[in-house]
């Protein structure tokens, strides 16, 4: 039997407010998870590393979850 593999889930993630007046750190976070203009939005797989990152930038981004078929 051939085990059908589970939809992958992913993660839109938009910038909603301006990185300006804050440190250096997650102003590297944006830029590494791909945001580098306001109201910008990027698709990225669902991981614990992505977790990690938007809980750290949550207060400037908004996310959406996503089930591809």
């Amino acid at each position: 039997m051939t085990k059908k593999a589970a939809p992958e889930k992913k993660v839109r993630v938009t910038l909603v407010h301006s990185s300006i007046g804050y440190p250096v750190r997650t102003k590297r976070t944006l830029y590494a998870l791909g945001l580098h203009k306001l109201h910008q939005t990027i698709e990225q797989t669902d991981n614990a590393v992505l977790r990690g990152m938007l809980a750290k930038v949550s207060h400037l981004v908004e996310v959406e979850e996503q089930v591809e078929k």
